[in-house]
C-alpha cells in the first residue's frame, strides 16, 4: 500500500515538474512589449532543415516580420498557439509575414510529420536542436516565441502561452513599420494593448 502511494507521489512530482516546462494552459493577455527600435538585437542566424530537407535560413527572410515559435508537439499550450499561427500567416503571408515553427521533439520528423499534417499546418516547419536553443538564449520553457522586424533583430520575445491579441497587435506594430523603423503611412498602427 505505502509502495503505491509514494508511486503516485513520485509520479505527482515528475508531472508538475514536466508541467511547468509547458506552461499553463490558461491563455495570458499581455500588452504589446515591441522593444523601441534602438533596443532590438539581430537575431541569431540559423540553418535548419525543413520537413522537405531543404535548408532554410533566417536570412532568407529578411525584409519580413517573422514570428519564430519554438514549440513540440507534447506541449498542450504550443497546441493552443498552433491555429492561432495558421490564421495569422494566412492573413498577413502577403503582407510580407511568416511564421517558422521550430520544433524542439527529440523524436523527430517521425512525430512532426503527423502532427502537421493532422493540424494542416500551413508554415514552414524546421527541426530544432539543442544549438538553435542556445543562440536564443537557451530556450528552457515551450513555447518561446520571437517576434523579428524587417531588418532581422528581435522586436519581442515571449514565453509560455499568452494572448492571441497581444500577438495580433505587435504583427500589425511590425507590419506597419518600413525597413529601417519608419512607419507606413497607409496603415495605421494597431495600439498596444488593444484586444
Amino acid at each position: 500500500m505505502r509502495i503505491g502511494i509514494w508511486t503516485r507521489l513520485t509520479a505527482a512530482a515528475l508531472l508538475s515538474v514536466l508541467l511547468a516546462a509547458c506552461t499553463s494552459s490558461a491563455e495570458r493577455t499581455t500588452p504589446s512589449t515591441v522593444k523601441p527600435i534602438g533596443a532590438r538585437q539581430t537575431a541569431p542566424e540559423f540553418a535548419l532543415k525543413d520537413v522537405n530537407g531543404a535548408t532554410v535560413r533566417l536570412s532568407d527572410y529578411r525584409g519580413k516580420v517573422v514570428l519564430l515559435s519554438f514549440w513540440a508537439t507534447w506541449c498542450g499550450p504550443c497546441k493552443i498557439e498552433v491555429p492561432w499561427f495558421i490564421e495569422f500567416e494566412q492573413a498577413n503571408k502577403d503582407r510580407g509575414f511568416a511564421v517558422i515553427g521550430v520544433s524542439m521533439d527529440e523524436e523527430g520528423w517521425a512525430v512532426v510529420k503527423p502532427f502537421l499534417a493532422e493540424w494542416n499546418v500551413n508554415y514552414r516547419t524546421l527541426l530544432g536542436d539543442s544549438m538553435i536553443a542556445q543562440l536564443y538564449g537557451g530556450v528552457e520553457a515551450l513555447p518561446t516565441n520571437f517576434l523579428i522586424d524587417r531588418d532581422g533583430r528581435v522586436a519581442s520575445a515571449h514565453q509560455g502561452l499568452i494572448g492571441k491579441s497581444t500577438y495580433q497587435n505587435e504583427i500589425q506594430e511590425l507590419l506597419s513599420a518600413q525597413p529601417g523603423g519608419g512607419s507606413r503611412a497607409a496603415v495605421a498602427p494597431v495600439p498596444t494593448g488593444a484586444k
